[in-house]
């Protein structure tokens, strides 16, 4: 079963490619083997970050690089994450449906995947949609995010460039995320432009830029556009790539591409610890013990010591 699934990803089979994402986002066994076999070829692939507040043009954005990304005869597969329905605990805002122009071509693949309430594990997963798409021979992966929040700042670092779009009305709000903005952005871009308080926010983020600096001492460019119309979108296009060359040539890119590996190596024993002590005997014991439990008299501390010993025994 592994053989025909690793060749099916590396077949393009948009199918197979499907079902095993499904099957990653819904915590559902995938057999390791397969990431270790197609290892080498989810190397191959830039892998970029959109994040930035809802509302900001994230999508179209995303869309109008497809266009640029296609005309260049280069492959493209997109893992949008969107905050989950509550209804349904799918993908809430539909990133497949407003870029279903592509749904029939073969060079781009566009999934959503809903949180499901949890961010906890989006950045093990995010990653893991990326090596499948970037195994399929994928040339471009992107990572769309909805929100700046801690979630997004983990699923970034699947990145090897992340674009932080705002739009004119984020000036209050960056005051009170200086730092973590620069932890997070290799390139700002104020969307909508066309809105008052566009270059007042440019200002802005070149002065808090010059100021603070950021972690590369790189520059960090600040691009403009109205992504809807696709003005600023070729300078932008350009730009990412250009950013990219930078990294690499400064020696950035590797030393990215090696704190991700680590911090993948270490959160894969974290995982593979917590499965090995969490056994189906112990979850039942667990609950049935905090189900029990009828006081709030005594520490909650004390509590879970009681019962962390009673694992022990």
């Amino acid at each position: 079963m592994e053989k025909v699934i690793i060749q099916g990803i590396k077949a393009n089979d948009h199918r197979v490619l499907s079902r095993v994402i499904t099957r990653i986002e819904n915590d559902d066994y995938v057999n390791e083997k397969i990431f270790i076999e197609l290892y080498d070829q989810a190397q191959e692939a830039i892998r970029l970050g959109i994040t930035g507040p809802p509302g900001a043009g994230k999508s179209t954005i995303t869309n109008e690089l497809i266009k640029r990304i296609l005309k260049k005869n280069q492959t493209i597969g997109v893992i949008a994450i969107d905050p989950s329905s509550p209804f349904s605990g799918g993908a809430l805002l539909g990133d497949r449906v407003r870029m279903n122009n592509y749904t029939s071509d073969k060079s781009v693949f566009i999934r959503s995947m809903g949180t499901h309430g949890n961010l906890g594990g989006l950045a093990r997963k995010s990653q893991e949609a990326g090596d499948i798409l970037a195994a399929s021979g994928k040339d471009i992966i992107i990572f769309e995010t909805v929100g700046v929040g801690q979630g997004e700042y983990d699923i970034a670092k699947a990145a090897d460039l992340t674009i932080l779009v705002l739009v004119p009305e984020s000036g209050d709000e960056i005051q009170l995320m200086k730092a973590g903005l620069l932890e997070i952005a290799d390139i700002f871009v104020i969307n909508k432009s066309d809105r008052e308080g566009s270059d007042r926010l440019a200002d802005t983020l070149n002065s808090m830029i010059d100021t603070v600096g950021n972690k590369s001492n790189l520059d960090v460019p600040v691009y403009t556009t109205v992504a809807s119309q696709g003005k600023g979108m070729d300078k932008l296009f350009d730009g990412i790539f250009n950013h990219l060359e930078k990294l690499d040539r400064y020696g950035l890119l590797v030393k990215k591409k090696k704190e991700r590996y680590r911090n993948r190596v270490k959160k894969l024993i974290q995982d593979k610890l917590l499965d090995e002590f969490w056994t189906k005997d112990r979850i039942r014991k667990l609950d049935d013990a905090t189900k029990s439990l009828d006081t709030i008299t005594e520490s909650p501390y004390s509590i879970a010591n009681d019962i962390l010993k009673s694992f022990k025994s």
